[in-house]
């Protein structure tokens, strides 16, 4: 079985695919990253769906890499009888997604075998497959998939086959494209012209950012990895473009994050003001408005890419999961539940983008007044917490810090920028959120911040308590608390969320899972902000090193096993990496300006 780390990322802006180091296209949605999967076997076998170009000889040896400041990926294998490039990229849709894969001979002479199983709906519907010119069309319900190319090719029981010959300097061009089953077949793209097309496209976009940092090719990669995540019609971030990686091999924590969460929302929108992009900050700021717009008391923590809803969850029995680890989930119950730390996100969001020198709009401020005024009253309710836990609702101590943070923000927003709102009520507010944090939810066993309210369970959300400004990262609470999720959460210098219980007390569920990656930036930074700066430099090393051999991270590892785990990649450990780079530049930079000399 593949490991999730050997996967490679290629997008359109709409979809994604996943594509192995040995060839095989193991994963793909069109025409959205939430449609059914034509290929699937990722979370099944070969016969669920996948598309293989790979030397039909032993190979010695494989590398690859993106084109420099692009995501099209060049996988090059050597053979006893020569050298071959495959080129695999998705080019930014005109209308129709397209797959494009171009087989390039750079020395000697190489044996090629290709095969293409097409299953539409998650790998279970067989389809239909006729010649139509040059074309092979696939026909299964709403979906049809054009396949062409050059080469001669065969169908052998239910799936499309070649064997062909590469020498140096011949190109092969292979092009899949979905369309609408009850529309006539698209015109194939020309492939070369895709390709440069594509190039420029990812080239032009990297340029426009303005990092200029300690850790310029993490940064850059990762926000590249958060372009590739956006749905560019309504601008929204999916959290990741696979369903049911699991958390932990053989448990039960496979979740779909093929939807858009407020909290990767916000935190996109001000990664991208930070490094220069406007134009993707000002569209995920608009995606956030219509998204919240309505009864600020039904405001989700998840959305579909277009704004829906429903994501009603489900399960895909005729899958066993990767690596058998079921079940197999799409959509996401977790929309259905009340999240409050959303609220101070979204406000925080919208204040730093009005700082970063995005223009007001009346709009926003409207929504954001309406959302205040709920939460007036309603940060005093239970909720289910950052980990979406499927147990009882509780206090949970990072929502009312979260809570605290929208006060904070909206306040900001009075004071810096004039904006109405009753600011002396706001006051009285945030003052009793914040006695109340400090007063139900530090723990004198554990002498930290706990979990929740009551509790003595450890949770390494509280570390986020100096980064949104709750208290100081050198408050003696703070250093405490630090101190405790060292000696408790820490499995191999990285940290866990909490601790799992076999009873399923803590989060509804009994399985294991991971160390989460983006505690363990958070932790990074927090560290370097209370005066350890090393020890925050040498963890955000450890972390870059777990990414894989192109930059790209999924939510959580396996210290033990020594692999990645979770749906992949993951767009917030990706915006963890990118603010802790940001971190830990600001805390170099102030200590660079007081050495003296």
């Amino acid at each position: 079985m593949t490991r999730i780390e050997d996967y490679a990322l290629l997008s359109d802006l709409e979809s994604a695919a996943l594509v192995t180091r040995d060839g095989s296209i193991d994963w793909c949605c069109f025409p959205r990253f939430d449609s059914g999967a034509f290929f699937a076997a990722l979370l099944g076998t070969p016969e669920n769906g996948r598309w293989s170009i790979a030397p039909a000889d032993d190979v010695k040896s494989v590398t690859r890499a993106y084109r420099p400041d692009t995501l099209v990926l060049d996988t090059v294998y050597e053979t006893a009888g020569g050298t071959v490039r495959v080129t695999d990229f998705m080019p930014p849709r005109d209308e129709l997604p397209d797959i494009v894969r171009i087989v390039e001979g750079v020395e000697g002479t190489v044996e090629m075998s290709l095969e293409l199983v097409i299953r539409f709906d998650y790998g279970r519907i067989v389809p239909w497959v006729r010649r139509e010119g040059k074309s092979r069309l696939a026909v299964a319900g709403p979906d049809a998939l054009s396949f062409t190319t050059p080469i001669e090719i065969r169908g052998e029981d239910m799936r499309t086959v070649a064997d062909f010959t590469i020498s140096a300097g011949q190109r092969a061009p292979f092009v899949l494209t979905w369309f609408p089953s009850h529309k006539e077949p698209p015109t194939p793209i020309d492939a070369a012209e895709a390709l440069a097309n594509t190039e420029d496209f990812w080239r032009t976009w990297s340029a426009g950012c303005t990092y200029d940092g300690a850790h310029t090719e993490a940064v850059t990669q990762s926000l590249r990895v958060l372009k590739a995540l956006t749905y560019a019609p309504t601008g929204g971030i999916v959290a990741a473009p696979t369903t049911s990686l699991p958390e932990w091999i053989g448990g039960a924590r496979n979740w779909d994050y093929r939807y858009c969460w407020l909290r990767d929302a916000a935190l996109t929108l001000v990664a991208m003001l930070q490094a220069g992009h406007a134009e993707e900050a000002a569209a995920w700021r608009e995606w956030l408005l219509r998204a919240v717009a309505g009864d600020p008391a039904d405001i989700q923590i998840m959305y579909g890419i277009a704004g829906e809803r429903r994501l009603d969850e489900r399960v895909l029995e005729w899958l066993p999961g990767y690596e058998g680890s079921g079940p197999v989930r799409v959509g996401n119950a977790a929309s259905e539940q009340p999240q409050l730390d959303v609220y101070g996100e979204v406000i925080d969001a919208m204040v730093r983008a009005r700082e970063a020198g995005a223009p007001p709009l009346e709009h926003a401020w409207a929504v954001l007044l309406t959302t205040l005024e709920w939460l007036e009253e309603g940060w005093h309710n239970t909720d289910a917490g950052i980990w979406e836990v499927r147990g009882p609702e509780r206090h949970f101590t990072h929502s009312k810090v979260m809570a605290w943070v929208a006060f904070d923000r909206a306040l900001r927003m009075v004071d810096d920028y004039g904006a109405p709102g009753p600011a002396d009520r706001w006051r009285v507010i945030r003052k009793a959120i914040h006695a109340e944090v400090l007063d139900r939810a530090w723990s004198e066993e554990k002498q930290a911040f706990a979990q929740s309210y009551g509790s003595d369970e450890l949770d390494a959300s509280v570390l986020l308590m100096p980064l949104v400004g709750f208290l100081p990262a050198s408050d003696k609470r703070m250093m405490a608390t630090v101190a405790a999720v060292e000696r408790t959460l820490l499995r191999d210098g990285f940290v866990l969320r909490y601790l799992p219980r076999e009873d399923g007390a803590v989060d509804g569920l009994t399985s294991d899972e991971g160390v989460f990656l983006p505690c363990s930036f958070w932790l990074a930074a927090v560290l370097a902000l209370q005066g350890r700066e090393e020890e925050g430099e040498r963890l955000f090393g450890r972390l870059l090193a777990l990414r894989n051999d192109l930059g790209l991270l999924s939510e959580e590892y396996d210290p033990v096993g020594k692999r990645l785990l979770g749906n992949f990649p993951q767009a917030f450990t990706h915006l963890e990496l990118i603010n802790t780079a940001l971190v830990l530049d600001r805390v170099r930079a102030e200590r660079d300006a007081n050495l003296p000399g």
